[in-house]
């Protein structure tokens, strides 16, 4: 099975704040999109216009305090928050990792951001990082 970085996403307070630096490298921002069940908006940085392939950077900004990423920020401050890969099937990637040991967040995927299924693995398993696992 094919896997690609599809994004870093790292935690802010406010997006208009925390783009100037990704807008002055040259990074091309989208549109900004509110996952209410996650509690956040986001928005997205990429290198390019043309390769919807191409890795991004992915700011979130949480809806209020009780949300997984104002949690974060109330914990750890802004940064990354996790990494997220883009793999071709996440029920058959979610079963691989289960059958090997791996603890996941998400047994079954739910809906994330531009309607892409997602699932979460569990910091531990993975060295102490986030990881998303995301179908497009």
């Amino acid at each position: 099975m094919k896997i690609f970085l599809d994004h870093i996403g790292i935690a802010c307070e406010n997006l208009d704040e925390s783009s100037s630096f990704w807008r002055l490298i040259g990074l091309i921002q989208g549109k900004d999109e509110l996952v209410e069940d996650q509690g956040v908006t986001t928005r997205f940085f990429s290198t390019s216009s043309n390769d919807q392939n191409t890795p991004k950077i992915e700011l979130l900004e949480p809806t209020g305090e009780d949300t997984p990423i104002g949690k974060f920020l109330a914990k750890k401050g802004p940064g990354v928050q996790q990494v997220c890969f883009r793999v071709e099937d996440i029920i058959e990637m979610i079963s691989l990792l289960e059958d090997n040991g791996i603890r996941m967040i998400d047994s079954e995927p739910r809906k994330g951001a531009h309607g892409a299924l997602i699932a979460f693995v569990h910091p531990k398993s993975t060295g102490g990082v986030l990881v998303e696992l995301a179908q497009k």
